[in-house]
């Protein structure tokens, strides 16, 4: 089984630099898919109150016999909750369906700058819910730099990652450099933009090379950039290429190659446009 390479988040927790996301997983296959994922060598789960499967994971890595520390699982607030003492109940929620006494990682899934209560105060609570020592690390989901720049100014604990949509079509060089700048590890979500890379010529042409898949080459690229990702599938054998990055490495040329597709083409909502709320 590959050892999968961890990165140090900026209080010291060690996070897998490749996980399961089990976003769009109906309830009723999660734990299936999880504890098949966790079968395969997975050691990082990402799922959200908003998929609505936490219980369903919890479930899975309470099945399979894995201690506890030895899975790193991480949930988001959702959208509906950003007010300080919802932030806390839907924490507790998280917890209660989960069924874990520690969270390792916990974010904001979107900052909402068009609603009417600021993610600064949202912030402050997610600052709580690490106090309490029931949540190893926080962070954010889909913040820009400007974002980033208000919670640095009006709060204390810098996050600790920020997930966002990163794709050979979507690069995002400057907003994870200034992450990097910031001590902030990147996370990649929608790595192979639905399956619309997997098609382009230079990815196949980059895979044909090394005898790879094109999602291979593509979540390697991802790997060697530094950035952490979670693809998800709930095909066995998928979920097992997905995870067999680490017997080869892309050269220069190679990642350039990918890197060079880049057209700012997102396959998700905007963030300093995205409001929506469940209701």
């Amino acid at each position: 089984m590959a050892t999968v390479p961890t990165i140090a988040l900026n209080n010291g927790v060690e996070i897998p630099q490749l996980g399961f996301g089990v976003y769009q997983i109906p309830a009723d296959e999660t734990v299936e898919a999880v504890t098949t994922a966790l079968e395969i060598g997975y050691r990082h789960i990402d799922t959200a109150e908003m998929y609505g499967n936490e219980k369903e994971v919890g479930e899975a890595v309470r099945r399979s016999g894995i201690p506890r520390d030895e899975v790193f699982v991480t949930s988001k607030l959702n959208n509906g909750f950003h007010r300080r003492d919802d932030a806390l109940r839907a924490f507790d929620g998280t917890m209660a369906a989960l069924g874990f006494e520690t969270l390792d990682l916990f974010l904001v899934h979107w900052p909402l700058p068009t609603i009417d209560v600021d993610y600064v105060e949202t912030w402050k609570a997610m600052e709580e819910i690490y106090r309490s020592g029931r949540c190893r690390a926080i962070g954010v989901s889909n913040f820009n730099p400007h974002h980033l720049r208000r919670l640095f100014a009006e709060t204390e604990i810098r996050p600790a990652a920020n997930q966002i949509e990163i794709h050979p079509y979507l690069t995002q060089d400057e907003l994870r450099a200034f992450d990097a700048d910031h001590e902030i590890v990147t996370e990649a979500w929608s790595p192979i933009a639905q399956g619309k890379v997997l098609d382009d010529p230079a990815v196949v042409r980059v895979a044909e090379r090394y005898g790879k898949t094109p999602a291979q080459v593509v979540l390697r690229w991802h790997v060697q950039r530094g950035d952490v990702v979670f693809p998800k599938s709930v095909t066995r054998s998928r979920m097992e290429d997905n995870f067999a990055l680490f017997d080869f490495a892309l050269d220069q040329d190679a990642m350039g190659d990918i890197t060079a597709l880049n057209r700012n083409e997102r396959t998700g909502p905007d963030p300093d446009t995205f409001d929506y709320v469940p209701r």
